[in-house]
C-alpha cells in the first residue's frame, strides 16, 4: 500500500467522442468478473483461514494481532499489497460491499453467499475492535512504516504488530463514523438470514457512532504517522458523521439521525467518492428516499446527488471530470481506478433508483435519464475489463491479457508450500520484487490502480501507483458487475 494523497488535478473536458468507441471490442462476461471480484477478498484475509478457503496459496497470518495490547484483534483484511490492517479503508470497503450486496443481492445468484462471507470476515474483526477494551476503539494493526520497509509474505512477517486506537482523549470521529456506517450497512445484509448477528451489528453501530459524535476530532491528528501519509483524513470528519448517520437512518428509520444530519451543514458536492470523502455516497444514499420513496424531506439530498452526477457526465455543462482519450474517468494519478469504481458504483445505483420511478432530471439543457447514466457506467466497467486502448483487463485473472507483476507481497513471493523457509524482512526484494518475472501466485479478481492519463499501463511491480490492488477498488465494482450481468441476461 502506498501513500494515498487526494489533491485536485487539472481538468480536461471532453465531448462525447469517446462513446463512439462503444463496446465493439467484445462482449464481457460480467458474471465471471463478479465471481472473481469477490474471490479477491480471500487473498486479502488476515487471521486463521477457514477450511473452505479458495485462494489456496494463502495461509493463516497475523495470529497474534492485538497481543501487544492484550486483546484479540485477529481477522480482517490487509488493505492492499502490504500486511497492515487500516480500519479506515477497511470499514469503507465493508460499507461499500454491504451497500452493493443490499442493492444487487437478488441479482448475484450464487455469489450472494460469497459476498456475505466477505462482509462477515470484516465485520467479525470490526466487532472485536469495538469491544476489546472499554473507552477504546481499535482502528488498526501493524506499523505501516516498518512494514513498508519489508517485502515479505503475511504468513511469516516479522515486523512489529503495533496496535492503534482512538479514545475520548485521542478522538477519531472519521474512522469511528466509517466503522459505524460499515456495521449499520452490514446489519441490513444479515437482517433476514441471521437476525441475531444483524442485531449485534446494529447495536454496535449505534454505540460506535455515539462515540464518534461525543468525542469529536480527526484520527489523523490522534495517530499521526500511523495514519499519515498512508490514509490521512484529508476531508475531515464531517463527511463520516454524515455517512454514518445516513446508514443508521436507513437501518433504524430513527428520524433523529435525519435531524442530526441537518445540523451538520454537510452540503459539499465533490466530484469524487472515496475512502476519504464520503459526501457523494451519502447524498446518493439519502436521495433514495426522495426518488424511490417520494419523501419530500429528502429532496435536498436528491438535488445534491444529481449535482454530483452533473459533475461527472462528460456532456454536462457543469462537468468537472477529466476523461482519457480511451474514455476512462481520470481523477488522480495514484490508484485512479479506485475513483472509477466508486463513482461507477454510485452511477449504477442512482440509475437503478431512477429507473424504478422513471425519474429524469436536467444538467442545464442536458436531459439525464437512467440510460444516460447507465451508458457511462457501462463504459467504465468495460474499460476495466478490456475495452481500452491497451486491450488489457485490469482485473487480474480475467481474460488472457491482464497485469502479471502486481504490487502485492503475497502474490509476488512463492507460497509457503513452495518455499517453507522465511524470506525475512528484506530477503524478498532482490529475487522477487525487482524481477521482471510474473508473480508466482495469481491474485484472481484483483483490480489494480490502472493506467495513466494516456491510457498506458507499464505493468511494473515497482510502480505501486498503477500496479497495486486494494480492497476498496473491488468492493465498489461488485454492484456494477451484478447490475450489468442481470441487465444482459
Amino acid at each position: 500500500m502506498a501513500f494515498r494523497v487526494e489533491v485536485s488535478v487539472c481538468i480536461i473536458l471532453f465531448s462525447s467522442f469517446f462513446f463512439s468507441l462503444g463496446t465493439a471490442q467484445g462482449v464481457f462476461n460480467y458474471r465471471e468478473a463478479l465471481e472473481k471480484s469477490i474471490l479477491f477478498f480471500e487473498g486479502q484475509r488476515s487471521g486463521k483461514l477457514p477450511h473452505n478457503q479458495r485462494v489456496s496459496w494463502r495461509g493463516s497470518s497475523g495470529l497474534s494481532d492485538g497481543s501487544l495490547a492484550k486483546v484479540d484483534l485477529t481477522g480482517g483484511y490487509y488493505d492492499a499489497g502490504d500486511n497492515v490492517k487500516f480500519n479506515f479503508p477497511m470499514a469503507y470497503t465493508t460499507t461499500l460491499l454491504s451497500w452493493n450486496t443490499l442493492e444487487y443481492g437478488k441479482r448475484m445468484g450464487p455469489q450472494l453467499q460469497n459476498a456475505r462471507a466477505a462482509i462477515r470476515w470484516a465485520t467479525d474483526y470490526l466487532l472485536k475492535c469495538a469491544n476489546a477494551a472499554p473507552n477504546k476503539l481499535f482502528v488498526g494493526v501493524g506499523d505501516p512504516n516498518s512494514d513498508h520497509k519489508c517485502w515479505e509474505r503475511p504468513e511469516d512477517m516479522d515486523t512489529v504488530r503495533s496496535v492503534y486506537y482512538v479514545s475520548p482523549s485521542s478522538p477519531g470521529s472519521d474512522v469511528a463514523g466509517e466503522m459505524a456506517a460499515a456495521l449499520a450497512a452490514a446489519s441490513l445484509v444479515f437482517r433476514t438470514v441471521d437476525p441475531v448477528y444483524s442485531k449485534k451489528l446494529l447495536g454496535n453501530a449505534v454505540k460506535v457512532f455515539r462515540f464518534a459524535v461525543q468525542y469529536r476530532g480527526s484520527y489523523s491528528d490522534s495517530l499521526g504517522s500511523a495514519a499519515c501519509p498512508f490514509y490521512c483524513s484529508y476531508s475531515g470528519y464531517k463527511d463520516e458523521l454524515y455517512w454514518g448517520a445516513a446508514w443508521l437512518l436507513r437501518a433504524t428509520n430513527d428520524i433523529s439521525y435525519l435531524n442530526f444530519i441537518n445540523t451538520l451543514g454537510a452540503n459539499d458536492v465533490p466530484d469524487l467518492f472515496s475512502w476519504d470523502n464520503k459526501y457523494a455516497g451519502a447524498h446518493v444514499l439519502m436521495a433514495r428516499r426522495s426518488v424511490v420513496g417520494n419523501d419530500k424531506r429528502f429532496d435536498p439530498f436528491r438535488q445534491q446527488a444529481e449535482d454530483f452526477v452533473c459533475k461527472i457526465l462528460p456532456n454536462s455543462p457543469y462537468t468537472s471530470t477529466q476523461y482519457t482519450k480511451g474514455g476512462l474517468i481520470y481523477k488522480l494519478t495514484e490508484e485512479n481506478l479506485q475513483y472509477v469504481t466508486s463513482i461507477t458504483s454510485l452511477l449504477t445505483t442512482y440509475a437503478k433508483y431512477m429507473a424504478s420511478k422513471k425519474h429524469t432530471f436536467n444538467c442545464g439543457s442536458l436531459l439525464v435519464t437512467e440510460k444516460t447514466i447507465r451508458i457511462l457506467a457501462k463504459r467504465q466497467v468495460d474499460y476495466i475489463l478490456g475495452n481500452n486502448p491497451m486491450k488489457m483487463s485490469y482485473m487480474v485473472g480475467y481474460g488472457t491479457n491482464y497485469p502479471r507483476r502486481v504490487h502485492h507481497r503475497g502474490s509476488s513471493l512463492p507460497s509457503m508450500a513452495m518455499h517453507p523457509q522465511s524470506f525475512g524482512c528484506d530477503g524478498g526484494f532482490q529475487p522477487y520484487y525487482y524481477t521482471a518475472n510474473a508473480n508466482p501466485n495469481i491474485l484472481v479478481g484483483a483490480i489494480v490502480g490502472g493506467p495513466n492519463q494516456n491510457d498506458f499501463f507499464p505493468d511494473e511491480r515497482t510502480d505501486y501507483s498503477h500496479s497495486e490492488p486494494a480492497t476498496y477498488i473491488n468492493a465498489a465494482i461488485v454492484g456494477p458487475l451484478a447490475y450489468f450481468d442481470s441487465s444482459e441476461r
